[in-house]
């Protein structure tokens, strides 16, 4: 028999995909992370890669700043002086940090490590140490270390670099690049071992640690001069 009563029907509450959230919240909420993930590597990248140029360790493989030029210098290559002519006509030449010009010429018979770096390259930092201690180990067998830092905001942040790691060889800020573009270098640390004759006979491109360094180095020491000469 028929009554008043509504016949009963159960619904269950509704309920998101996880607690009170739906699929369309949860898909908002996700795309709002991923956004602020993309943004704060953004704003955090460095300007150039560890990559690319050897395994992925950032204290053995260099800065790339950009791609590599069509001819760059090569072992064979006679190393250009520290000096170039900028395209208004006018002549730079590299001076040290006390203001000195720094030139190949006058290391001739020398064997010279160049070393282009920056004080805010990681894996320059990491290599500091190998410069300061080669040169020292190998100054009095005619080893001459140049160290210079490109990049940089001016003379005095590279001075206290090598003040503050008591670097006795001679550093030198390429400012304006002069250098850095004759040179062709294109990552950091990069390093040119050059005899004695002013030939290069090395290029490398990435830092050294202390067993490279030693083999480089040796690799283009002058000859000892003849017992009683």
């Amino acid at each position: 028999m028929a009554s008043g009563r509504p016949a009963f029907e159960h619904r269950p509450d509704r309920h998101g995909l996880i607690g009170p959230f739906g699929a369309r919240q949860i898909a908002g909420g996700l795309l709002v992370v991923v956004a602020t993930v993309i943004l704060l590597l953004a704003a955090t990248a460095p300007l150039g890669t560890t990559g690319g140029l050897g395994p992925r360790d950032p204290r053995a493989t260099p800065y790339v700043l950009g791609s590599a030029p069509a001819n760059g210098l090569r072992p064979g290559d006679r190393a250009p002086d520290f000096t170039a002519v900028r395209g208004d006509g006018s002549t730079f030449t590299l001076t040290d940090l006390a203001g000195k010009p720094v030139r190949l010429a006058d290391l001739r018979g020398k064997a010279v490590w160049v070393n282009f770096w920056a004080s805010w390259c990681p894996p320059c930092q990491a290599e500091t140490p190998v410069l300061r201690d080669t040169y020292a180990a190998y100054r009095s067998r005619g080893l001459e270390v140049v160290g210079i830092s490109v990049q940089e905001t001016n003379a005095a942040d590279v001075a206290s670099y090598a003040n503050r790691y008591g670097l006795g060889y001679t550093v030198a800020a390429d400012l304006s690049a002069d250098i850095f573009r004759r040179y062709g270098v294109y990552a950091l640390p990069t390093q040119y071992f050059i005899g004695p004759d002013g030939i290069i006979r090395a290029v490398v491109k990435g830092p050294m640690d202390m067993t490279s360094a030693a083999r480089q180095v040796e690799a283009i020491l002058p000859s000892p001069s003849p017992s009683g000469s």
